[in-house]
């Protein structure tokens, strides 16, 4: 794959949180945390299953706005307490699983803040890379709103 194929399919953002680098990790892998921030405006997760250990597994389910459940799988390929995960991302679709890609996830303690920086890799078209990267940012603009919404 060419590097513009690559940059076509994949998406890097960085986002600062306002919570110990423990915490912020642990809401990426502690199941009811992570369901009180994930997902993009309007979308529900209902119930998240995370075995966060090298070779575990997630499984994400989701009600969209329009009432439809969705299904987000994966296995972790690596995980760094409390620095960084690596994880398979695909969509359970009738019970077929959708295209593969790959999510990196950083976290890097600044002060009493983390710095969250997020690379998602290997998605099928520009297509997906730009619908994936606006569900992203609603999933950091609702994991920024939780940590901010606490008490210093």
């Amino acid at each position: 794959m060419t590097q513009s194929a690559q940059a076509a399919t994949s998406l890097t953002m960085t986002r600062r949180i306002k919570g110990s680098v423990e915490d912020v990790f642990a809401a990426w892998t502690d199941p009811e945390i992570f369901k009180r921030w994930w997902g993009p405006p309007g979308t529900t997760t209902t119930a998240a299953e995370i075995d966060a250990r090298v070779g575990g597994t997630y499984r994400v389910t989701m009600r969209l706005p329009d009432g439809e459940v969705v299904y987000l799988i994966g296995k972790f390929l690596e995980v760094e307490r409390p620095s960084k995960l690596v994880y398979t991302w695909a969509w359970e679709e009738h019970d077929c699983i959708g295209p593969e890609s790959r999510v990196t996830v950083a976290f890097a303690a600044a002060g009493g803040e983390t710095d969250v920086t997020l690379n998602h890799e290997q998605l099928s078209n520009e297509e997906s890379r730009d619908r994936h990267s606006h569900g992203w940012i609603g999933c950091f603009d609702n994991l920024t709103g939780m940590f901010g919404a606490k008490d210093a």
